[in-house]
This record gives C-alpha cells, sequence and structure tokens, in this order.
C-alpha cells in the first residue's frame, strides 16, 4: 500500500461563513473525550473572538510542528475520541499527528488564512530545531474544517499574502510536473488536479489584489470570501485529485532548502514558496512568466528578491545549504527536473536576482 499516490480530496466536512464559531457546541455534539491543541497566540485570537470557555483539557504545541512534540502531546492526552485543532498551520500539523497517534478524530478551527492545512491529510514535518524533514501523509483527513470567515478578517495581512503565495504555487508546480506527461498517461484525476490548479492560479490572480484590500477593511467581501477557501480548501484538491502530480515541485525544494538558513526561520512559508516558484520558472525557462507575475508580486507584496527574505549573502557559498538540499534525490525539485543539480538551481536563483 502506498498511501501517497492515492485519491486524498480533503476533509471530511468543510463548513465556511461568518459567524459559524458560534455554533461550535453543535459541531461538537457527539464526541465526548474532547482534547485542545493550540498555541499561544492561536488561543489568545480564538478566545478574543469567541468569548466563551471551552471545558476541555487544553495542551499547547511546542511550536516546532515535529513528530517528537506530537508523541509527547498524544502521551499527555492518554485517550480521546476528538482533537481540537485551534490555529494555524504548525498548531494544525502538529495535531493530525497526535490524532493519528491516538486513532481519534481532528476538528480543525484555522485562526489564520495562510495554507490548505486546514483541509488536508497531509502534514509538513520538521525537526525540534524546525529545520524541515519530510511531507507527511495521514490515514484519516479532518473530521470538519471549521471555517468561520468573520473570525479570519483578524488574519494579519502578512500571513494572508503568505497564504496567496503558497497557493499560487499549486498551478506552477503541478504545471511544471505534468507538462512533459503524455496526454494518454493523464488520469481523468490528473487532470482534475490540473484543471484546479488552473482555476486557482486564475482566481488569485483576478480576486487577491481585492482581498488583500478587503482584509485591511475588515470587509468579508466575495471576493474575501473566495481567495480564503482557495487558500484553505481549493489547493489542497489539487494534490488530493491528482497526488504525486500534484503536490510539491520546485517552489516548495526551494522553501525546504531555505529553511536550512536560520536568517530565515522568522520568514512565513508561503513567501519562502512563492520566491520557489520565481525560480522553478527561471530554471525550466520561463521568463516571460516572471515578467508577468512581477506586478502582481508587487501589489500583493510577494518577495521578487532574497534580501525580502532577509538573506542578504546571495554567494554559492552562502546558499549552498539552500541548492544542494533543493536539489537532492529526496527533495522534489527533481518532478519538475530528474537530473536537477545544485549548480542549476544556483544559476537558476542568479537569474532571479538579476531580473
Amino acid at each position: 500500500m502506498d498511501i501517497t499516490t492515492e485519491v486524498r480530496p480533503g476533509a471530511n466536512r468543510y463548513a465556511c461563513g461568518e459567524g459559524l464559531l458560534q455554533d461550535l457546541p453543535s459541531y461538537l455534539a457527539g464526541f465526548r473525550k474532547i482534547s485542545v491543541i493550540t498555541g499561544e497566540k492561536s488561543s489568545n485570537a480564538f478566545k478574543k473572538y469567541y468569548r466563551k470557555e471551552l471545558h476541555y483539557p487544553t495542551y499547547r504545541y511546542d511550536g516546532s510542528s515535529s513528530h517528537e512534540n506530537a508523541v509527547e502531546l498524544a502521551n499527555k492526552i492518554g485517550q480521546a475520541e476528538l482533537i481540537l485543532a485551534i490555529g494555524a498551520g504548525r498548531v494544525i500539523d502538529t495535531a493530525k499527528m497526535t490524532a493519528e497517534e491516538l486513532n481519534a478524530e481532528l476538528m480543525v478551527i484555522p485562526t489564520l488564512i495562510s495554507n490548505c492545512a486546514p483541509f488536508t491529510p497531509i502534514v509538513a514535518v520538521y525537526h525540534p530545531n524546525r529545520t524541515f524533514k519530510a511531507m507527511g501523509f495521514m490515514k484519516r483527513a479532518p473530521f470538519l474544517t471549521l471555517v468561520d470567515s468573520k473570525f479570519l478578517l483578524a488574519t494579519p495581512k502578512d500571513y494572508f499574502v503568505a497564504g496567496i503565495g503558497d497557493t499560487l504555487a499549486k498551478w506552477y508546480e503541478i504545471e511544471g510536473i505534468t507538462r512533459n506527461l503524455e496526454e494518454d498517461k493523464k488520469s481523468a484525476y490528473v487532470r482534475l488536479g490540473i484543471a484546479s490548479a488552473k482555476a486557482i492560479q486564475e482566481l488569485l490572480l483576478a480576486d487577491a489584489v481585492p482581498a488583500i484590500n478587503d482584509l485591511e477593511h475588515r470587509k468579508a467581501t466575495p471576493a474575501f470570501s473566495r481567495v480564503t477557501d482557495t487558500i484553505i480548501g481549493l489547493a489542497g484538491e489539487t494534490g488530493g485529485f491528482a497526488a504525486s502530480f500534484g503536490r510539491s515541485a520546485g517552489a516548495h525544494a526551494i522553501h525546504d532548502g531555505l529553511s536550512y538558513l536560520e536568517s530565515t526561520h522568522e520568514q512565513l512559508h508561503g513567501m519562502k514558496v512563492a520566491y520557489g516558484i520565481l525560480v522553478q520558472l527561471a530554471h525550466t525557462n520561463n521568463l516571460d512568466e516572471i515578467q508577468k507575475l512581477k506586478a502582481f508580486y508587487q501589489e500583493t507584496g510577494l518577495p521578487l528578491k532574497l534580501k525580502e527574505l532577509n538573506v542578504l549573502n546571495t554567494s554559492k557559498e552562502a546558499l549552498e545549504p539552500v541548492i544542494n538540499h533543493a536539489a537532492s534525490t529526496n527533495e522534489t525539485f527533481n518532478m519538475v527536473d530528474p537530473k536537477i543539480t545544485a549548480d542549476q538551481i544556483y544559476e537558476a536563483i542568479q537569474i532571479v536576482e538579476s531580473l
């Protein structure tokens, strides 16, 4: 059995609307042993909006999104029918691993609009020191993803922008993976994944800038709701439908490599992925597409240069941890180019830096 090749669309249930959290008790009905996993900032944001007490054992993750922390939390919890994750990407991924350790269902309340972690059965696993380790594939998707669009208007702008960058990569990575795949070898689900990724790209290019403005003015407009659903829900469908043909490729490999530079540890996931899109496009010689994206990156605040990710030294020696990791055989740049080398990735970075 290879779970990574299976079609796994996403959460069992996806509920989105203004004020849905006020009905939280009804969503929790039927579960007796419930434990909450959250973080300090996530907990504070939730309490500020919800204003009611959750009378369930509550546990804090350690910030790492590591399997070690998930096992530690599972041991503390002991038994649970439901894990309620309240937070953003790393909190949610930690809760997914904890729920799997306990063979429990998972309900997710995202506190930020920043990625598809609330929706998918996939996790980004890090080492305890916060360097990237691997992608993990859970046996279960979330039982319910509860998206309160009014609550999520409190998302900091930089996280929202990062979510746009991470989600935009869905099109460029699946296109890079499948561009040389013969049509008769594209299954129905791969074709559906490609179509969903293209819809994501078109929606973001049309709605992302207005949605950022709506966020700043705390207005849950149709454009804001569409981008919210795209980042949290639709993004997960691409890899869910197309499996390995629709998941990480060059853009995420660059993100993973950048995690080995301590100066980038405070940079958001989606910002590093957005820069990775440009590197992947440079490697595949799609320079016209980079030029088309330039205005969009400038309008949204996505990074066009490494200095915007707090990487000031762009020499080959300084970037060796990045390029060596991104080009390694266990990374995903080889989904675009099976013969990718560290030298080629460095050359692509230099092209992006010079544009």
